[in-house]
């Protein structure tokens, strides 16, 4: 019977929905998984296989500081609160951390967990994270191999996750930003990724770490929907000093592509929101 959560025409996909959430069935076309539950992860580089990928809303980047600061604050009391007026807040409970993004993103469920697999080995995940927000997720759609499985390809992808295992805020970022490049463009082809160094950096409410920027450049177009692709991880510690991870990918190369301001915007967001409900370091 196949995985009511996994398209088979994405063999490098991954949902995991929240607990209780009924599967997505089929339309009355027949064939089609329902678009407005299944969120899955695409891979790029072959006729089978979609690369996903992200873009926002350009918004003004000038804020009165007064303004800013006072958001700040009142953050630090009421996470859910946005720093940016109309902005919707992302949090994430397992972990402790909250995040704003622009009115035009989807907000899913703290408990949906977005990846994935190796498509040489679909038993293998190679990232992912949770509470997951999505911009235009139906940036563009492809029937993949013609079975009538429709893949609906985002353009935009930001969450957050545990990250056991590393040495500090700076080791996550230079760590998973070239993975998600990888994992959601590039395979099997790790060549094609570059990476900068880590950049120390503070969010607007106060929290210390580290992130890089990952690029790929060369991937194939061997279908209308994949290309490049880019990521950025900012790496930092939450309330119990676990490390942990803020992950934002994206296409590149696109008309309305995710301009670097409005990533970084959103980065500046990134807070504490009070206690992880995790047991202790994971993904």
């Amino acid at each position: 019977m196949q995985n009511p959560y996994q398209q088979p025409s994405q063999p490098g996909g991954l949902y995991r929905p929240p607990p209780f959430q009924a599967p997505p069935e089929p339309d009355a076309g027949g064939g089609r998984v329902s678009r407005k539950r299944l969120v899955v992860g695409i891979c790029a580089l072959t006729a089978l296989a979609v690369a996903a990928a992200a873009t926002g809303v350009v918004l003004g980047v000038r804020e009165n500081r007064d303004r800013a600061s006072a958001a700040a604050a009142a953050s630090a009391a009421d996470p859910t609160k946005p720093l940016v007026a109309g902005w919707k807040t992302v949090i994430n409970p397992t972990h402790g951390t909250a995040f704003d993004v622009p009115p035009g993103w989807e907000v899913l469920e703290p408990q949906v967990f977005s990846g994935y697999e190796d498509r040489k080995d679909t038993e293998k995940v190679l990232i992912g994270h949770t509470a997951p927000a999505f911009y235009k997720s139906r940036w563009c759609s492809i029937d993949a191999n013609g079975d009538g499985q429709v893949t609906d390809v985002r353009l935009g992808n930001v969450g957050t996750k545990g990250a056991g295992g590393a040495k500090d805020p700076a080791d996550i970022a230079v760590k998973e930003a070239p993975t998600w490049v990888y994992a959601a463009y590039t395979q099997p082809d790790k060549s094609v990724v570059t990476s900068d160094k880590p950049v120390a950096y503070t969010t607007k409410s106060g929290v210390k770490g580290s992130y890089v920027r990952a690029r790929s450049s060369g991937v194939p177009q061997s279908n209308r929907c994949a290309g490049d692709g880019q990521a950025i991880v900012f790496g930092f510690r939450n309330s119990r000093g676990d490390l942990v991870s803020w992950d934002f990918y994206g296409r590149t190369g696109v008309p309305g592509a995710v301009d670097d301001a409005l990533i970084m915007r959103i980065l500046s967001t990134v807070r504490l929101a009070g206690d992880p409900q995790d047991p202790g370091p994971g993904p």
